[in-house]
């Protein structure tokens, strides 16, 4: 058995709640301290992560990833979280991975750690709804972790992009490949190799973000709501839906339908089937078993 990451888990020096709000935690998991994330849950099955370091506009380390990445996983595990959502403050979500971190890299170095794969390997693992609140800056790695959740919710005042041309490098933790997956080669193409950012706006507009909020606080209780909206309904139709939409964009449209039609087929066999469809008949509102 592969040995677990170390995690140190100790108070941060520079706590910012960049959103005011009177916050009752609904999940033991929120009890953990970190020194790079803050873990709390404000709503009934919401898990929050916020990107705690304020100081240097939330940049992306592999420290701060070995604390979200657990993080994600313990919350992954918790029966009491259904939906949760990643955001920063309202001057930067993410504002690029810590150059100081990399900028002795060599290739060698690079290749044969396999530098920031994980990065990127956890998010796409867990199987529940995961959405991004976007404020301020997301830059390079902080887009591609934006990208890596399964919806973005911004304000105008976010501002995207993916600079790394700038640096003598591309981006490396997914961002030509779903950028371009969800606004085209040509704008792609254009976005990458002259590192021009985006706004919120756009973002909305393109369909790189599901919804743009005037504020940064109006977006973060946006995602909370439908956060909550989400852990709310049944989990085994959630996961299952989460797992069909994802598959379009991994296999072409005979074999996705012939996924779906599987996965559809197979929540007949769930209890949570019988308890939605036998509530709608009596008019009643389901009580989900989760099963």
């Amino acid at each position: 058995m592969a040995a677990q990451p170390v995690v140190r888990l100790s108070a941060s020096r520079y706590i910012l709640r960049p959103f005011p709000r009177t916050v009752r935690s609904y999940s033991a998991v929120s009890s953990a301290k970190y020194s790079n994330i803050l873990v709390d849950s404000p709503k009934p099955g919401v898990g929050l992560i916020t990107l705690n370091r304020p100081r240097a506009l939330n940049a992306l380390s592999s420290a701060l990833f070995v604390e979200l990445n657990h993080a994600l996983e313990n919350l992954e595990k918790d029966d009491n979280t259904g939906a949760i959502v990643l955001t920063g403050n309202d001057k930067a979500f993410a504002a690029g991975a810590d150059i100081k971190e990399m900028k002795d890299l060599t290739f060698s170095q690079a290749y044969n750690t396999n530098f920031i794969s994980s990065w990127s390997s956890t998010i796409p693992s867990i199987r529940k709804p995961i959405i991004a609140a976007v404020n301020g800056h997301a830059l390079g790695g902080g887009c591609e972790l934006a990208l890596m959740a399964d919806m973005i919710y911004c304000s105008s005042t976010a501002t995207f992009g993916q600079p790394e041309i700038k640096l003598g490098i591309i981006p490396g933790a997914g961002g030509s490949q779903r950028l371009t997956s969800i606004i085209g080669k040509s704008r792609a193409m254009e976005l990458i190799l002259t590192g021009r950012s985006f706004s919120g706006t756009e973002a909305e507009k393109w369909g790189v973000a599901a919804k743009c909020f005037d504020s940064p606080t109006e977006c973060v209780d946006g995602a909370l709501e439908t956060a909550e909206k989400i852990a709310g309904l049944s989990r085994v139709a959630v996961r299952a839906a989460k797992e069909v939409v994802n598959k379009s964009q991994e296999v072409g449209l005979r074999d996705g339908l012939e996924y779906e039609r599987k996965v559809f087929h197979g929540l007949f066999g769930s209890k949570d089937q019988k308890i939605g469809m036998g509530a709608f008949v009596k008019k009643e509102k389901p009580e989900w078993s989760h099963e």
